[in-house]
């Protein structure tokens, strides 16, 4: 069986909700077209297949994908106010919970949660898993704050008692304004973050803490599996960054599954 683990939508709930949004991230209307903006960092269009489930189908058939996990890509509702946050990943969640039910055979769904929220987060962790989602998605910023910070805690913690998996997925860095030219975000700054994201999870003691945690890490774990030799070198020969750690970090990386 063939399955494509990064299967993104744009539900139209989701897409009038971004709208509202009265600073970038947020979406604009051009005529039938949806185009993302995070101000002069980014902007580009949504492609149809984000909020057309027949075109997903049709594309899926094509590509001899025989089931997609479905999700958001960027921006997700972790980079919105609380309130907008909590009704946007509400509003995905009910979107693919929807799809799964028309095509259990073609669909499995990943949740978005509202991180900025913790309680919050664990309330729809709890729905999300009562609906038959496989997993959660972490994003590698939320809303600008890293995603070690003692606030999202619990939410791991729950995680791992849930035994749901938490699927990494960068957003637009925060170090965006550095690499807006040539399209370099896409080319290269998203998978950098992302992986600083995992390295974060790492150094801070999170998978020490929680050792059932799952961590499922896209782009083939970004740039970490080439530079696991020099982060090594970096605690176990120079002593740094050890505060928080037991093992060389290579240790940890080898627990993250690979997408």
């Amino acid at each position: 069986m063939r399955i494509d683990c990064q299967s993104h939508i744009f539900p139209d709930a989701y897409i009038e909700i971004l709208a509202q949004n009265p600073h970038p991230p947020q979406v604009i209307r051009r005529g039938s077209e949806a185009v993302v903006t995070y101000g002069d960092v980014q902007t580009f269009r949504l492609q149809d297949e984000t909020y057309d489930p027949k075109r997903k189908l049709k594309d899926m058939d094509a590509a001899a994908v025989d089931m997609a996990l479905l999700s958001t890509n960027i921006p997700p509702p972790c980079m919105l106010a609380p309130e907008l946050g909590n009704r946007g990943a509400q509003a995905i969640n009910d979107a693919i919970a929807e799809l799964v039910e028309a095509y259990p055979h073609r669909f499995a769904g990943l949740a978005c949660l509202p991180w900025q929220n913790p309680d919050e987060a664990i309330t729809e962790m709890d729905r999300v898993k009562q609906l038959g989602f496989r997993g959660i998605m972490l994003y590698s910023h939320i809303g600008g704050k890293p995603v070690d910070a003692p606030h999202f805690e619990p939410v791991y913690t729950y995680a791992e008692t849930l035994q749901m998996p938490i699927v990494m997925h960068p957003t637009v860095p925060m170090w965006g304004e550095a690499i807006k030219d040539h399209w370099m975000i896409g080319m290269m700054g998203l998978q950098v973050d992302n992986s600083f994201a995992l390295l974060r999870l790492i150094l801070s003691g999170i998978l020490e803490r929680h050792p059932d945690l799952r961590i499922v890490m896209p782009h083939v774990g970004g740039v970490l599996p080439y530079m696991s030799g020099r982060i090594d070198h970096q605690t176990e020969v120079l002593g740094r960054a050890r505060a928080h750690i037991t093992k060389p970090p290579s240790a940890y990386l080898r627990r993250i599954y690979l997408d």
